[in-house]
């Protein structure tokens, strides 16, 4: 009797109703098909863009360093352009003059010695001086004995200066066969000192090199005048994109700390 009552309640359903319900149901499940579709392509449309504008920054960023590499290469020819023209081609031009004096005839004993001992004493300048742009390009001791030796040798050339006093301790074992990558962090170290004493006037630096689980690790330390490191102006300078290059290539980090008359601190990873 049940079965009976059901069958004739379909039966009883009109069967333009029944196409009705499907169509509707078909139109909705394709709606919410379409809708689907949509956002996901429209959520992986902005997944690529935000991929895309990282890409961008990551090659505006190496542009940048790039960039930064290519001046600070520049700012440092003029300034072995510079030394050799005052220092070496000066002194030079001056031997070049003197041995041609010692061509004149009639001259004195007195006088040749005196023009010999002038000689020597420029060449000798000329050749200390060429010895000290050398020794700017690569240090010899670095180049021989590795990082640590070098930035032993680069305190003690600061402190003879009697302007700074260094404090370096080292506890790291540096690879000889890394030169290249020990190079950047003797860079590094060389700019840090210079703005110190220049810019920070400070009369004293810490340096000290540490392995952290792993990690090697830079900590510099100065008492000089200091600078608002919150201000982003303060690290747009030439010799902060030089460092920022160095650590890059390092693949590495960089912090720096630092407040109106209280120094600076430098972490740097690499």
């Amino acid at each position: 009797m049940i079965k009976s009552s059901i069958a004739l309640n379909i039966n009883s359903v009109p069967e333009k109703e029944i196409v009705a319900i499907i169509l509707y149901t078909s139109l909705f499940l394709m709606i919410v098909a379409i809708s689907l579709i949509v956002f996901f392509y429209f959520s992986r449309k902005k997944i690529i863009q935000k991929e895309l504008e990282k890409k961008d920054l990551i090659l505006q960023y190496q542009k940048e360093q790039l960039h930064a590499i290519i001046i600070t290469q520049e700012e440092e020819r003029k300034r072995i352009a510079q030394d050799l023209h005052d220092d070496i081609s000066s002194k030079l031009n001056i031997v070049s003059l003197n041995s041609h004096l010692l061509t004149t005839s009639g001259l004195t004993e007195s006088e040749t010695l005196e023009i010999t001992e002038n000689i020597i004493n420029l060449t000798t300048k000329a050749l200390e001086n060429s010895r000290k742009i050398a020794h700017n390009l690569l240090p010899p001791v670095f180049e021989k004995f590795g990082l640590n030796a070098g930035v032993e040798e680069l305190c003690e050339e600061f402190e003879s200066s009697k302007k700074v006093k260094t404090y370096y301790t080292n506890e790291i074992d540096f690879d000889e066969k890394d030169l290249d990558r020990h190079l950047h962090i003797f860079r590094i170290l060389q700019e840090l000192m210079n703005n110190s004493l220049r810019h920070g006037k400070a009369t004293e630096i810490w340096i000290a090199f540490k392995n952290n689980n792993g990690v090697n690790t830079c900590h510099y330390v100065d008492n000089g005048i200091g600078f608002d490191s919150n201000n982003l102006d303060n690290q747009k300078g030439l010799g902060m994109k030089n460092i920022d290059s160095r650590i890059s290539f390092l693949n590495g980090t960089i912090d720096f700390k630092s407040e109106i008359g209280k120094g600076i601190k430098v972490d740097f990873r690499f």
